[in-house]
């Protein structure tokens, strides 16, 4: 039985309940972080703490739980090796459904659960991801790591209706980003082009560590929006995130990209990130 972690007790999952006028539930009040566990160890913390604050921040939740603490709890009693934590942190619980939090914030719902998975030998990063590209309908305030993820949920899942492993998502002409992850492309030019960090995309941890890897490589780097066009010419895609780390895209749309195979700036990248998520 998985151990989780709730508003401070560790307790078998079945045991784990929230309540039903949690503001998660009723309003979507409630941001999350994913963290990659690789060696028994989470890793890349500080950038993930920055980020939850930042969403927290956003939503008006206030909280400050000892994330670290928990996350090696949750690792030790489930014997975890490699694979994800997610945490998640909500408005709480009013004694009232309201629109407005009352003025004395009641305390904010915390909880936490581990999720084996393979992270470095992910099947994936042997054989890329066929995408597809979906119209971006999604809310207006995508930098913040928020629970309302009912349209990418619609997205992926059109996407496996179509027979593809995932979805891009386009608005006004220009690629956004992944259902769930960042998107990148290597143009026809070798350069990284990456969507800039702004109210349409979500300031992605692994985003941060990939372009600085990509700069050390002695690679250009263009943070800009780029279109459906400029992918289907480029020389490799990718998407960047916790739990995908870099993961090669080959299709879009039925169309291959570059050599319809993993590219090696691409796996390049992906190696050398896994390498320093080892190191921190």
């Amino acid at each position: 039985m998985r151990i989780v972690w709730l508003n401070g007790e560790f307790m078998p999952e079945d045991e784990a309940k929230v309540s039903i006028f949690d503001r998660a539930l009723t309003f979507g009040q409630g941001v999350y972080e994913v963290s990659p566990v690789i060696d028994g160890k989470f890793r890349n913390w500080p950038h993930h703490a920055a980020r939850l604050e930042r969403s927290m921040d956003a939503c008006r939740i206030a909280d400050d739980t000892d994330w670290p603490a928990v996350m090696a709890g949750l690792i030790e009693r489930n014997g975890l090796n490699e694979g994800r934590i997610y945490l998640q942190v909500t408005g709480g619980v009013p004694a009232n459904r309201d629109f407005l939090a009352p003025l004395d914030r009641v305390p904010a719902t915390r909880f936490a659960f581990t999720q084996v998975a393979p992270v470095i030998d992910a099947p994936a990063a042997k054989t890329g991801l066929r995408v597809m590209l979906y119209p971006d309908g999604r809310w207006a305030l995508r930098s913040a790591k928020t629970t309302q993820l009912l349209y990418a949920v619609l997205a992926k899942e059109a996407a496996r209706d179509a027979g593809f492993d995932d979805a891009w998502l386009v608005e006004d002409g220009v690629i956004t980003e992944a259902t769930s992850a960042n998107a990148h492309i290597i143009d026809a030019r070798g350069v990284l082009v990456s969507h800039p960090v702004d109210r349409a995309v979500l300031p992605g941890v692994t985003r941060i560590n990939v372009l600085e890897i990509a700069r050390a490589m002695g690679l250009q780097v263009e943070e800009r929006p780029f279109t459906p066009e400029e992918l289907f010419a480029a020389r490799e895609a990718f998407i960047s995130s916790a739990g995908a780390l870099a993961m090669p895209v080959v299709e879009v749309d039925g169309r291959p990209i570059g050599n319809a195979g993993p590219g090696t700036v691409t796996s390049e990248l992906r190696s050398r990130y896994i390498t320093l998520l080892k190191a921190s």
